[in-house]
């Protein structure tokens, strides 16, 4: 035999000069196993499915988280625009009402205690901020 000349059962590339029958996408030879091309499409879709669940749902928590933190800013915002005569003390819990005039105040007063529109009741936390008490 010569050089230039393979046997058939050999799997040779002339133009790359490389044996390459691990690339074909067929057997090769009799001993070979049968080559299928598994069907990836469900798979794909059930993947595609998962992340867009869990896409969906990370958004929905953001949102939410975005949605407490915008709603926190304007209690904030209202209960420091308000009028009060004192230094909150932390942890206490104070009452938003508006009076006569339509003015915001706060107060230590308990709602049950006089007879202003109550916008709501807050207490200071230690990074003083107002969170609303339920």
């Amino acid at each position: 035999m010569s050089d230039k000349k393979k046997p058939d059962q050999v799997v040779y590339n002339e133009e790359t000069q490389e044996y390459d029958a691990y690339l074909k996408p067929y057997a090769t030879s009799v001993g070979a196993p049968i080559i299928t091309v598994e069907d990836t499409v469900t798979w794909k879709n059930r993947s595609v499915n998962k992340v867009n669940h869990k896409i969906k749902s990370r958004y929905l928590e953001i949102k939410a988280e975005y949605e407490k933190m915008v709603e926190e800013y304007e209690y904030n915002k209202l209960i420091l625009t308000s009028k009060f005569s004192f230094e909150p003390i932390v942890g206490q819990v104070y009452h938003l009402y508006k009076n006569n005039k339509n003015e915001n105040f706060l107060s230590i007063i308990a709602p049950n205690e006089c007879n202003f529109d109550c916008i709501g009741s807050f207490y200071l936390d230690t990074e003083l901020i107002w969170k609303k008490v339920e």
